[in-house]
């Protein structure tokens, strides 16, 4: 009997030693799992600016990988971007999309989101309820420099306040003295097109009719009727390259209505000018941008990972760096935490880090040390946490968009 029960013996222990070590295995795999620290990414993937989006994720991502390659993050863990689509005007899926970053994927911060009223409806809705922290690479509604936020809104691109006064300044350096005005019926449509008005009408000029359209119509022949009767000398179209504006450009041409055009932000980008052609050749605009050493030092990085810069590229990079940086300037990947540490990381003093420095910044920190986060934008963060902002002048010629100078 004694000799039956040693094989049974055996097997038994067999059996607990490979438990035992699969549980052990276990407990690393899932250790870490722990140790990797995520950031959403939500931006509109699908949606009016579409074209853009793919850039901007990117932007963030190659942020991150410079952060993971250093492996000087926070005593050695990981990042992973997780990406979520906020369609830019659907703000119900958006705050969807926002809540699965939060609840099942367990984002410790979101770079995003990017159109102002979703952005809005996010930072509300489930941001603030959460404590979760974002940083807005281009929402840049002027309502949100005010509102209610628990200190967890942030923005790396400037405010539509200051982007009135630059465009209001082109037009009448230009010798535009009247102009119509269109604009997408959402929060970053009316903020922008109120600052539009308000700042070209103090400097002498007159806008002539200032009307709102929706995105996704097939037919805006009724809406440049309107705009051709007010006339004017230039048409200001505030809406998006990849749907409405793309609309009224394309409807206003086929009408004979305007043939030159004012493109804010929402409108720059190579899309527009290869889906409308030669005609949009000699339009102007403005985005955010900036010709400092940190904007080279971004697209340099930008080439070598394989994609072009874009609008709001630069501004990405900047708002998922900040993140990271004020979680090792926190320790804390809380985000009431390290809130507290984003206007410090952002601002003087300090020594100035641009792209691609993101380890020798990791490593100021780790030494007790200042710095003044510069970054791609030139950045520096003023009032409630939003970029003081330079802007590009753009001209349309041969079908792109060039950058014609700085202000």
């Amino acid at each position: 009997m004694k000799k039956n029960l040693i094989p049974v013996i055996l097997i038994t222990g067999l059996i607990i030693l490979g438990v035992f070590l699969y549980n052990q295995d276990a407990s690393k795999t899932e250790k870490s799992a722990d140790s990797q620290i995520k950031i959403g990414i939500i931006l509109g993937f699908t949606g009016p600016i579409e074209s853009l989006a793919p850039v901007m994720a990117k932007s963030a991502e190659l942020a991150i990988d410079e952060v993971n390659k250093s492996g000087n993050f926070m005593d050695g863990a990981q990042l992973k971007a997780v990406r979520a689509d906020s369609t830019c005007v659907d703000a119900a899926a958006a705050q969807a999309a926002a809540e699965r970053l939060i609840t099942s994927d367990k984002v410790s911060a979101i770079m995003g989101a990017d159109c102002s009223g979703v952005t809005t409806a996010v930072l509300k809705n489930v941001a603030m309820p959460n404590g979760i922290l974002m940083i807005s690479p281009s929402a840049t509604s002027p309502a949100l420099s005010t509102e209610p936020d628990n200190d967890l809104f942030f923005r790396t691109a400037p405010s539509d306040a200051r982007q009135g006064e630059v465009i209001a300044d082109l037009l009448m350096e230009k010798g535009f003295k009247t102009a119509a005005l269109t604009h997408t019926n959402n929060d970053y449509g009316k903020g922008l097109a109120a600052s539009i008005k308000s700042n070209y009408e103090a400097k002498g000029g007159t806008i002539t009719i200032s009307a709102s359209h929706e995105d996704g119509k097939g037919d805006y022949s009724s809406e440049v009727a309107a705009l051709a009767q007010a006339s004017g000398d230039i048409l200001i179209v505030a809406g998006y390259l990849d749907q409405g504006g793309k609309g009224i450009i394309q409807a206003s041409l086929d009408a004979d209505a305007f043939n030159k055009f004012f493109l804010p932000d929402g409108m720059i980008g190579d899309s527009l000018p290869k889906a409308i052609g030669p005609d949009l050749n000699g339009s102007i605009g403005s985005v955010p941008g900036t010709d400092s050493p940190g904007a080279a030092k971004y697209s340099e990085l930008a080439k070598a990972a394989g994609f072009e810069s874009g609008p709001y590229g630069p501004e990405s990079y900047d708002a998922a760096a900040l993140i990271m940086l004020a979680m090792e300037a926190a320790k804390s990947t809380d985000s009431n935490v390290f809130k507290n540490n984003v206007m410090d990381i952002a601002n003087a003093p300090g020594e100035k880090i641009y792209p691609g420095e993101l380890s020798k910044a990791l490593n100021l920190i780790k030494e007790g040390k200042d710095i003044d986060y510069v970054g791609a934008t030139a950045l520096e963060l003023v009032g409630s946490g939003e970029s003081s902002g330079s802007f590009a002048e753009i001209l349309i010629d041969n079908q792109k968009t060039n950058k014609v100078g700085y202000r």
